[in-house]
C-alpha cells in the first residue's frame, strides 16, 4: 500500500508499505478515506515536536473497515469509523483509575508518532479505538471528529461558563473549533489570529452559520486584561495569554511546541488570581461525546482542500511548509484522501 513515511530529516516520503493484516483476536483493519492534517502532523515536520523516523505519520483518520478479528463484536466490514487515536492499555495504574489519557503505556502506541499511523492507504487498529459513525455523516464532517474531542477536552478543563468572555489565539483548524464550542455554549468569543488568509476563512465560515456571533480580529487587536478565559491553540502565546487574562482569568495551554518557553512571574499568577490550565491528551471516554456532538455542528465548512497521497507536497506547500521559502497559508484544514468519499 501507498503511505507518507517520515524521513530523518523531518520530510514525508510516499513509500509503499506491507498491507497490515488482522493479526489479533481484536484486530480491525479500515481502509482510509481521509486523514486530517494535524497542527502537530506541522509541528513534527518544522522540528517543534517529536516523532519517530521511520513512521507512517497521521492520526485524524476515518474510513471504512475491511477485516475484522474473530474476537471483533461491535465492528463488521463495510461499517464506517472513525479512529481514536488516543491509545490505551486499561490495566495500568492511571487507567484503572480512568485518567485513561495518562496511560503509562503510551510509548510505542502514539498513532502518527511512534507507531505506524493514518496518512496510509490501511490502517490496523484495536476494536475498542474505533468509533461507528452516525447514519449520514460525511466524512468531511467526521474528520474533524478528533479534533473536537481535542476541544471539548480542553473547555471542559477550563470550565467553560456561559458568562465567559473568551480570547482564541491562532485561528486554524483547532482555534476555529474552541471558538464555535464557546459560541455554541452561549459564550462570547473571539479568534485572535495574524495571518490574513487564515482570519478571513475563519470570517467566511463563522459568517455561514446562523446565529454565530464569533469576533475574528488580528492579535494586536485584542486589549489586556479583556477576556475571563483565554486559549492558546498555538502553545507559544502564554505570557500573551497571561496578559489577555483579566483577574481570576483561566489560561489554557492548548498547543503542542516542544519548543517554546515563556516566563511567567509567579506573583503575577498570584495577586491576579490566574489559573494556567494544561488539560493534556483527551480522555478517551470523551471521543463517543464528540461523535455525538458533531451530528449538531457543520464541521464540514473547516474542511478547504481534499488532497490524494500521490500530491501529499500539494498539502505541505497549501500549510507553508513545503521544502524551500516558508510560505503563507493558503488552507484551512487539509485532508490527505485515498478517493473514499466525503
Amino acid at each position: 500500500m501507498k503511505a507518507l513515511v517520515l524521513q530523518d530529516d523531518r520530510s514525508l516520503r510516499l513509500t509503499h508499505r506491507r498491507q497490515p493484516q488482522v493479526t489479533a483476536p481484536d484486530d480491525v483493519v479500515v481502509r482510509v478515506a481521509q486523514t486530517g492534517f494535524c497542527g502537530t502532523d506541522r509541528g513534527v515536520l518544522l522540528g517543534r515536536f517529536p516523532a519517530v523516523p521511520g513512521v507512517v505519520m497521521g492520526h485524524e483518520a476515518v474510513g471504512e473497515v475491511v477485516e475484522v478479528g474473530a474476537g471483533v463484536t461491535t465492528l463488521r466490514p463495510g461499517d464506517r469509523v472513525a479512529a481514536n487515536p488516543t491509545l490505551y492499555c486499561g490495566l495500568c495504574s492511571w487507567c484503572r483509575r480512568g485518567a485513561l489519557n495518562f496511560c503509562l503505556h503510551k510509548a510505542g502506541n502514539e498513532i502518527g508518532i511512534d507507531r505506524d499511523g493514518a496518512f496510509a492507504e490501511y490502517l490496523r487498529l484495536e476494536e475498542r479505538f474505533l468509533h461507528p459513525l452516525p447514519s449520514g455523516m460525511s466524512y468531511d464532517r467526521a474528520v474533524l471528529v478528533e479534533p473536537l474531542a481535542c476541544v471539548m477536552n480542553n473547555l471542559e478543563a477550563a470550565r467553560l461558563r456561559t458568562a465567559d468572555e473568551v480570547v482564541v489565539l491562532g485561528g486554524g483548524p483547532i482555534g476555529v473549533l474552541v471558538a464555535l464550542l464557546a459560541d455554541h455554549a452561549g459564550a462570547r468569543a473571539r479568534l485572535a489570529e495574524p495571518d490574513p488568509y487564515r482570519r478571513a476563512a475563519a470570517q467566511t465560515y463563522f459568517a455561514g452559520i446562523p446565529g454565530c456571533a464569533v469576533t475574528v480580529t488580528e492579535p494586536d487587536r485584542i486589549a489586556a486584561r479583556s477576556a475571563s478565559l483565554v486559549v492558546d491553540t498555538v502553545g507559544a502565546l502564554l505570557d500573551r495569554a497571561c496578559d489577555i487574562a483579566d483577574n481570576l482569568g483561566r489560561v489554557v495551554v492548548m498547543g503542542f511546541h516542544d519548543k517554546a518557553t515563556a516566563t511567567l512571574r509567579p506573583l503575577d499568577v498570584l495577586q491576579r488570581g490566574l489559573t494556567v490550565i494544561g488539560a493534556g491528551d483527551y480522555n478517551s471516554l470523551i471521543f463517543v461525546r464528540a461523535v455525538e456532538l458533531a451530528r449538531h455542528l457543520p464541521l464540514e465548512g473547516i474542511v478547504t482542500h481534499h488532497v490524494r497521497l500521490d500530491d501529499f507536497t500539494d498539502a505541505l506547500d497549501t500549510l507553508g511548509i513545503a521544502p524551500g521559502a516558508p510560505r503563507p497559508y493558503t488552507g484551512m484544514k487539509v485532508v490527505i484522501t485515498t478517493g473514499g468519499g466525503r
